[in-house]
């Protein structure tokens, strides 16, 4: 089949949309989806600061949702017209998948971000018969089709709007499991979140979510205003003395900070905000070289990375979706609709921070 998709042929170059060929129907154990939204994420993005390490020319996108239009047997657990959203790809059986943490598979790198699954890759190619590289993320959804192994994807209710929800199986994913998954944050917590995009906006509805109470820092007034909407206390990232602002703002230092920025003056900062015990989480792959300041990790304090919100897709993803059909968690405010063709505007205003979460239509 021959379908439209965005081509990053170069680390440098805008995407093409151009025709792709899938010269085979799923095999065992996967699933072919016709994309109806995908989220553009910063990893997306990111590809071209990979030095090389991401091959290419590839189809990115790792946040799709849409039908099953085929299905490689009965065992997938799925059947046409099925309507899933699509997360990470993961081998099923390592030590860390059969442990319930997918996103800790001994594979995850090699599988999401290096190359991906191998097996049956060359029937995927450009409309010369020249090779694109293996799936993103197991997906490769900035497309108007993605040939999917199954176990990433969760079927959903059909009465939700499936165009909006791929954000759910990555950033949104990311943040809100921080909260529920890595955090466990309850009623009466404190949280602070270092970053008001994408990924730390859904924290902040989680926290909100989950009684907790929540101060969020960014340097965007926008954000900072969506922040407060979702029930967070703004903090101007430029503002002086941030520890010591929070610190006031939660009793005496929040019980747990997440930081999406990967600045290390920022991590310090959070590592300060918080009180003795507290857990400071982050998200966000560090450039440079991290240095802590003498007593940081005093009295209990811990620092760890937390990768796809420690969560198992097909358990939070309905969560999210519930709680979203309750007016808990509002992520469709986040959102702004791309076409498909327009993909380069939608990376630009997301590199821009104009928009929080671009979410691409095929045929749009």
């Amino acid at each position: 089949m021959r379908f439209g998709a965005a081509v990053l042929r170069s680390y440098e170059n805008r995407f093409a949309v151009e025709e792709v060929v899938l010269d085979a129907g799923p095999a065992d154990g996967e699933i072919l989806v016709r994309i109806a939204g995908c989220g553009m994420c910063r990893t997306d993005l990111a590809v071209r600061r990979s030095a090389g390490r991401t091959p290419l020319p590839a189809v990115l996108g790792h946040e799709g949702a849409g039908l099953v239009v085929d299905t490689g047997g009965p065992h997938t657990g799925l059947r046409a017209g099925d309507h899933v959203v699509l997360s990470f790809d993961s081998c099923g059986h390592c030590r860390s998948c059969m442990s319930a943490a997918p996103a800790y598979c001994d594979s995850f790198a090699s599988l999401n971000l290096f190359g991906g699954r191998e097996e049956n890759a060359a029937r995927f190619t450009d409309a010369a018969g020249g090779t694109l590289a293996p799936r993103w993320f197991g997906q490769s959804s900035f497309a108007e089709y993605a040939m999917v192994p199954a176990r990433n994807a969760v079927r959903v209710d059909p009465s939700l709007p499936v165009e909006l929800l791929g954000p759910l199986g990555c950033g949104f994913l990311t943040g809100a499991g921080a909260v529920f998954n890595s955090f466990r944050a309850g009623p009466g917590d404190t949280l602070a979140v270092f970053g008001a995009g994408a990924v730390g906006l859904a924290a902040v509805m989680a926290a909100t979510a989950a009684g907790a109470v929540t101060v969020a820092v960014d340097r965007h007034p926008e954000r900072l205003a969506l922040a407060e909407r979702f029930r967070a206390i703004p903090l101007d990232a430029a503002s002086g003395g941030l520890p010591h602002r929070i610190r006031q703002l939660t009793d005496g230092g929040a019980q747990y900070a997440l930081d999406t920025t990967g600045s290390a003056e920022l991590i310090d900062d959070a590592l300060r905000s918080l009180r003795p015990t507290g857990h400071l989480g982050l998200v966000a792959r560090l450039r440079t070289t991290l240095p802590l300041q003498p007593g940081a990790l005093d009295r209990g304090r811990r620092i760890s990375h937390i990768c796809e919100g420690d969560a198992v897709p097909g358990l939070l993803i309905p969560r999210l979706t519930a709680l979203w059909q309750a007016g808990r968690f509002p992520f469709d405010q986040l959102i702004r609709r791309y076409p498909l063709a327009d993909i380069n505007e939608a990376e630009r205003d997301c590199e821009a921070g104009v928009v929080v979460k671009p979410v691409l239509i095929p045929g749009g």
